[in-house]
């Protein structure tokens, strides 16, 4: 009969017509359209070419979430992606007593993984001329499945962006944080100094600082910011800076350290604090005088006696005053070792969830003073790895040794 429409015809003009909506997504996708073009393009072809009345776009993004509606008031929003839908492997037709407005649930799934459903509704199967809409869900399917996919990839594309820059950052940052610690620390007949940091990500809160005062003393000092990363290194690089600007203006530890109090609390709000011991060391008369704001007590060790330096303080920023600060004074023996640490050391847990702890760092430093800072330094870096075996460091690690008055051990001196 003339006008009457063949079912070849209808089945090759489907044909064509699946075929320009898959070049028509991927041209859009070549030409890296934005997620919103490419909805557009999903829609017009469901829309105009498919003659879907409605439809809702469930995408899983950290959470489920509608990227697209159309012919819908808000039907979308009563649905609940893990309650409703989830429990559809295949393309299911909806039961009409059911309380959805839509007709069909496609899902889109990857090895097992639910990427995305589509809900459409108001099928016009009359103006598509062909046989039953059914027969071309899996079409739908797969036009969702690429659209999804090419979202996602625009997503993580853009998140690999700003992880590179924030890895620029972080290097550059690092580069900066070094900065901050001394070029070189003394090594001589009287003096010999080592330290060693390790922060638990690229920067962190710990610091260490060696700074002479004139030709017979000099100030060190090691401090742990509250956290860890960014953060806590933006709060010690401003810490720093106040310290050595305070040195030159003070000799006395009690007002360096309350001024110290001062500048945290600006700084941090009281949201974060700081431990931090300093040490004032006189060359001539052989003595330390120390203030512990709250930290791990550094280890002073002659011989076969073991002290440890907590006189002090609270931890800075902890309170708006430091009403109570007290000075230690020591006398240092010859051939005494004194060190000083972040508690990344003591805190590294081993496969028992044991601390390396005090006790194990003494015993280590009893057994090796005979031989150099670095020395004593890198044996316990190793002995710290060994203990942990393959638990990760939990926090960043600053280590600060020092020997007075003795003659510097050959480099290759081999550790008792």
């Amino acid at each position: 009969m003339k006008g009457e429409r063949k079912p070849y015809e209808s089945r090759s003009k489907m044909s064509t017509l699946k075929l320009n909506s898959l070049l028509d997504v991927t041209k859009a996708i070549n030409n890296n359209a934005s997620t919103k073009e490419l909805l557009a393009t999903f829609e017009d072809t469901l829309r105009e070419k498919l003659n879907i009345g409605k439809l809702a776009l469930f995408n899983f993004n950290e959470t489920w979430e509608c990227i697209l509606t159309y012919g819908l008031k808000d039907e979308h929003e009563k649905i609940n992606v893990e309650r409703d839908l989830l429990q559809h492997k295949e393309i299911s037709i909806i039961d009409n007593n059911n309380d959805f407005s839509f007709e069909i649930i496609i899902p889109v799934y990857h090895k097992n993984q639910p990427l995305a459903f589509v809900l459409i509704g108001d099928l016009d199967e009359d103006k598509l001329e062909l046989s039953p809409v059914i027969k071309h869900l899996p079409f739908v399917q797969t036009l969702t499945n690429i659209i999804v996919v090419a979202i996602e990839n625009k997503r993580l594309f853009k998140e690999n962006i700003k992880q590179i820059a924030m890895r620029k950052e972080l290097e550059l940052a690092s580069q900066m944080q070094n900065m901050l610690f001394p070029e070189s620390l003394p090594k001589t007949d009287q003096i010999n100094f080592d330290a060693i940091y390790l922060p638990h990500q690229e920067v962190g809160g710990d610091y260490y600082d060696f700074i002479w005062l004139n030709k017979n003393e000099f100030m060190f000092c090691v401090a742990d910011v509250s956290g860890k990363g960014l953060a806590a290194a933006l709060l010690m690089s401003n810490f720093q800076a106040n310290l050595r600007v305070l040195i030159n203006h003070t000799s006395s530890l009690t007002e360096l350290v309350k001024e110290l109090n001062n500048k945290v609390m600006l700084s941090a709000k009281g949201e974060k604090f700081i431990t931090f011991f300093i040490g004032k060391y006189n060359i001539q008369t052989r003595t330390l005088t120390y203030i512990n704001a709250g930290h791990n007590p550094p280890l002073l060790i002659n011989g076969k006696t073991v002290s440890l330096l907590r006189i002090g303080c609270t931890g800075l920023g902890m309170f708006d005053e430091l009403f109570s600060v007290k000075e230690g004074l020591v006398p240092v023996k010859p051939d005494s070792l004194l060190f000083c640490y972040t508690d990344g050391v003591v805190e590294t847990e081993n496969e028992k969830e044991e601390y390396y702890g005090v006790q194990r760092l003494s015993s280590l430093l009893k057994k090796n003073q005979h031989i150099t800072p670095k020395q004593i330094n890198q044996h316990l870096i190793t002995e710290v790895f060994d203990f942990k075996k393959d638990r990760p460091y939990v926090d960043d690690i600053a280590i600060m040794c020092g020997k007075f008055s003795m003659q510097l051990e050959s480099e290759n001196t081999v550790v008792a």
